[in-house]
């Protein structure tokens, strides 16, 4: 009896322990429940029991006590054997692919009774042949499926190292790149500074007077020098706030102050433009703890971008209020926290807006929204991402909302002052 076909390839694959298109193992082609319901049936059909071992030696059906093993089967027939205590069996291979996988014996039976036990045989064995056959392809398709299964998860693993390598050669150019802006606007923000100086005394008249071109001139040199060092120190900023380097020093702050502080700075360059720009009243919120300093540059690059992109009569107006905090937890714990609160900064514009698609990547590094406008306007693309870090190093958030009609809203969100922080990561430094 023989099930399967011919294996093709000299040095097939392994897995789970069975070789892709050698002999498998009896017990791993068939169940020993459909073998054990097969010789069942056998035995109420013919009155024979039914005694089954695989190549291995392991007892499939029957009894052990059978002395299977001892049979001279090598030509492939059925022979009769005499067991332990004179019991007499007709005995047959179980062949797959000329390969002998197991062996099939019925009994007892007597010396005179040949020719009806081999033939009972012989239509048991085909039909151990047909499961045989079925268990043998569900055997394969399951070791291939398996074979798939791993050679999909060494494909993976390789995938994974091969992104793991990736990403620490970004982070280590990235570490680079940092340390490369930080030394060179470093180097150059000495030199610089000395310009500035010299010009603002020429244009002073400390050593002599200057014609009107002359202070043209100089007045020029001073001003393109101011953008330059606003530039290196965007740059240097950046640059700690990006390995988290940049010492802050929090305190409580009252935020109203400090955008009225930020409006005072902006207000002259907004007012050459014909831009309005101001607070709308509201409740007073309570203080934040945060670096004055950091928090005063979050609303300058705010209310300064918010300037640039809105045309003449336009408006910026900025709302500050007490919200909410977003809740995240399941329904059960929100009934039992405390409420939270959260102050809201809103700088509404009427300028251009901002394309929904590019609203994520604004905060990106020299990342500008409209070259020709980026071009008009000036700057370097740093503004917003400065603001996102100092942002986030005092564990708040910052997105970016349409205003209707036209323009763009930039929203930044701080915890109260006092408001629980713990398994949050922070940059600012405690005194």
């Amino acid at each position: 009896m023989t099930a399967g076909s011919e294996s093709t390839g000299s040095s097939p694959p392994r897995y789970s322990g069975t070789e892709i298109g050698s002999a498998p193992r009896l017990e791993e082609v068939v169940h020993a429940d459909t073998l054990r319901e097969l010789a069942a049936s056998f035995r109420r059909i013919s009155g024979y029991e039914v005694h089954l071992r695989s190549s291995t030696g392991t007892v499939l059906v029957g009894s052990g006590d059978v002395a299977l093993e001892s049979a001279p089967i090598e030509s492939g027939e059925a022979v009769v054997h005499t067991g332990a205590g004179g019991t007499v069996f007709l005995v047959a291979p179980i062949e797959y692919d000329h390969d002998v996988i197991g062996r099939i014996a019925i009994g007892p039976i007597t010396h005179s009774e040949h020719e009806r036990p081999r033939a009972l045989l012989e239509h048991l064995r085909l039909s151990l042949d047909l499961i045989l056959h079925a268990g043998q392809r569900a055997h394969y398709a399951s070791t291939m499926h398996l074979a798939s299964i791993e050679e999909s998860y060494a494909e993976l693993l390789r995938k994974n190292e091969e992104l793991e390598a990736a990403y620490d050669r970004l982070k280590q150019l990235d570490h680079l790149k940092s340390s490369f802006l930080a030394t060179v606007s470093h180097e150059l923000r000495t030199p610089l500074t000395s310009i500035i100086g010299y010009s603002e005394m020429l244009a002073e008249g400390m050593c002599g007077p200057l014609t009107k071109d002359q202070l043209e001139f100089v007045q020029t040199i001073r001003q393109k020098g101011d953008q330059l060092l606003k530039l290196i120190l965007s740059l240097l900023d950046l640059s700690k706030l990006e390995s988290g380097t940049l010492r802050m020093h929090p305190m409580s702050v009252p935020i109203e102050a400090v955008v009225n502080d930020a409006i005072s700075t902006i207000g002259p360059a907004a007012t050459k433009k014909g831009v309005r720009v101001f607070v709308e009243p509201g409740i007073k919120v309570p203080p934040l703890r945060a670096d004055p300093d950091r928090l005063r540059q979050v609303f300058v690059n705010l209310i300064d971008n918010a300037v640039k992109f809105t045309p003449k009569d336009g408006t910026v107006s900025i709302v500050i209020r007490d919200v909410e905090a977003s809740q995240t937890e399941s329904a059960g714990l929100v009934l039992l926290a405390p409420m939270r609160r959260e102050i809201e900064v809103r700088v509404k514009d009427t300028g251009i807006g901002i394309p929904e698609h590019e609203r994520q990547r604004v905060f990106d590094p020299f990342y500008q929204v409209d070259q020709s406008s980026t071009r008009e306007q000036g700057g370097a693309g740093l503004g917003l991402a400065i603001v996102r870090r100092i942002v986030e190093a005092h564990q708040g958030r910052i997105r970016v909302e349409e205003n209707h009609p036209h323009g763009s809203v930039f929203v930044v969100v701080f915890p109260f002052l006092g408001t629980s922080t713990s398994g949050q990561r922070a940059r600012v430094e405690q005194p």
